[in-house]
C-alpha cells in the first residue's frame, strides 16, 4: 500500500529528507537537524528536531521508532516510542530521545536517529456495558503466563 505524505522543511537548509535505507525497509529514517554535535549524557534526555514539518493523509498515522543499532550499541534510543505523529499535526516532528547507555552519546547534525513509518489507523466507538463478556485470561495481567 501507498500513501501520499506531504513533507516541508521547517528551516532553510534543513539536512537530509526522510528516506527509506532498503528496497523492503518499513521505516523512513529520520536525521537530526542540529547546528552543531550534540554529546548526550547517560540517562540525559532531549528534543531533537528533524527540521520537517508533514501532512500524513487522513486515516494514517507516522510513528516515530528507535533505530535498533543506535540502541544496542549506543544505549540511544526514544522515550515515547512509539511516538505518534497524528494526520492533523502540521509542526516539527521532533524526536524525543535518551541515553539509556552508561557512556556520553555524540549526535552530528544530519545523523539518523529513528525512523518513522506510516501506519492506518483504526478509531473506536467506545460503548459503556455493565459488564464484559467472561475470557480465559479475565483479569490477569503482567507475567500471568509465565517465562
Amino acid at each position: 500500500m501507498e500513501v501520499v505524505v506531504k513533507l516541508r522543511r521547517t528551516r532553510p537548509g534543513a539536512g537530509p529528507l526522510p528516506a527509506y535505507a532498503t528496497a523492503g525497509a518499513a521505516g523512513l529514517d529520520l536525521y537530526a537537524n542540529l547546528e552543531r554535535e550534540l554529546m548526550l549524557a547517560p540517562m540525559e534526555r532531549v528534543a531533537l528536531g528533524t527540521g520537517i514539518a508533514l501532512e500524513i493523509a487522513a486515516g494514517f498515522e507516522g510513528q516515530v521508532r528507535p533505530r535498533s543499532g543506535r540502541a544496542i550499541v549506543d544505549g540511544f534510543t526514544l522515550i515515547n516510542a512509539p511516538g505518534t505523529i497524528d494526520a492533523d499535526y502540521r509542526g516539527e516532528v521532533m524526536v524525543l530521545a535518551i541515553n539509556l547507555g552508561t557512556r556520553p552519546v555524540t549526535i552530528r547534525p544530519g545523523d539518523r536517529i529513528a525512523q518513522l513509518v506510516i501506519a492506518p489507523v483504526a478509531r473506536a466507538t467506545l460503548v459503556e456495558v455493565e459488564s464484559l463478556s467472561e475470557s480465559e485470561r479475565g483479569g490477569h495481567g503482567f507475567g500471568h503466563t509465565g517465562r
